[in-house]
């Protein structure tokens, strides 16, 4: 096994909703596997090298399994259609640890969670954690159609079903989701968290920005992006690495950490897509040119962290802290 990771076995794997099926991962020798808080994620190792990140959806109180639920997009890089093809129930696969980007803010005086498609994982922890610690909430799970719907069962069966509202693409125009409505004037003590899509995230966001919400009360995590390609104008740039002051140079179509490989430099990866904020590294000097979709737009500005699995430099030089 590698180190750092958890072996675990799959003991169930189930149909959830049309090309959405959960998984039900327990430690290989039987053991409790480490405690986690809602919100949080593990990555899961796949086969031929594949990485993904997937949130756990269970109760964060149970320590003899963690659940998954994953769409199968045919679009994906292959981490999906993988676990929907090829990882039956019996077969052994790594997994890290549990990381938690993505945290409940308890001191929120309500809390409202706004989910797309498969975005509900996190968030479905997030209710039924609120619920438990009788915390003022409501959940909105937009999807493209009830068939398309997961955990429709578990929730309502649920404590907080009264809670919860469906949007469905497919429906009257009446169940929309109102944005205007839930994001209108931005109130005190109040938090959004959003999950899903890029496109229904972007939507959110960019609402509840306009609307002036402050970026301490806006949370969010994205599963997913569009891949990045080179830009027209990409140029090669310096980057300098402050603890023996070695310069690599990062040429045109080739992201920083994979510059840095290959000069023998590792940097820590996971989604390689600027999502998940393993490589999250401090900048001394030079400006970040990001292309990340975890800092927020406030972080992104200060110029003084940024994601060099996708992000480049604007600056000839950037000088890292590594």
């Amino acid at each position: 096994m590698s180190p750092g990771l958890l072996t675990v076995r799959v003991a169930r794997k189930a149909v959830e909703a049309l090309d959405i099926a959960t998984f039900e991962l327990v430690a290989d020798d039987g053991s409790a596997l480490p405690a986690f808080s809602a919100g949080a994620h593990v990555d899961v190792h796949l086969p031929g090298g594949v990485v993904r990140q997937y949130s756990l959806c269970n109760d964060p109180g149970e320590s003899h399994r963690y659940l998954i639920g994953v769409l199968r997009d045919a679009a994906s890089r292959g981490g999906s259609v993988a676990l929907h093809d090829a990882v039956h129930e019996g077969d052994r696969l790594q997994i890290s640890a549990p990381k938690n980007h993505f945290p409940l803010a308890h001191e929120a005086r309500r809390s409202l969670l706004l989910a797309g498609g498969i975005g509900i994982t996190p968030l479905l922890c997030m209710a039924e954690r609120l619920a438990v610690i009788g915390a003022d909430f409501e959940l909105h799970h937009c999807t493209r159609s009830r068939e398309r719907t997961a955990f429709v069962g578990r929730i309502d069966a649920s404590r907080f079903a009264d809670r919860v509202q469906r949007h469905f693409d497919d429906g009257d125009a009446a169940q929309r989701l109102d944005l205007d409505a839930l994001l209108g004037q931005p109130e005190a003590g109040v938090h959004v968290y959003v999950c899903g899509p890029k496109g229904f995230m972007d939507a959110v966001l960019g609402r509840a920005r306009d609307r002036g919400w402050p970026a301490a009360q806006i949370h969010y995590e994205y599963f997913g992006a569009e891949p990045v390609a080179a830009l027209t104008g990409d140029a090669a740039f310096e980057v300098q690495l402050a603890s023996s002051g070695r310069i690599v140079i990062v040429p045109p179509g080739q992201s920083i950490v994979h510059a840095l490989a290959e000069a023998g430099v590792a940097v820590m990866t996971s989604c390689e897509q600027g999502v998940c904020g393993t490589c999250l590294t401090r900048v001394l000097e030079g400006t970040p040119d990001h292309r990340d979709l975890y800092l927020t737009p406030e972080e992104q500005a200060a110029n003084d962290q940024f994601l060099p699995c996708c992000s480049r430099s604007k600056s000839a030089r950037l000088v890292l802290d590594l």
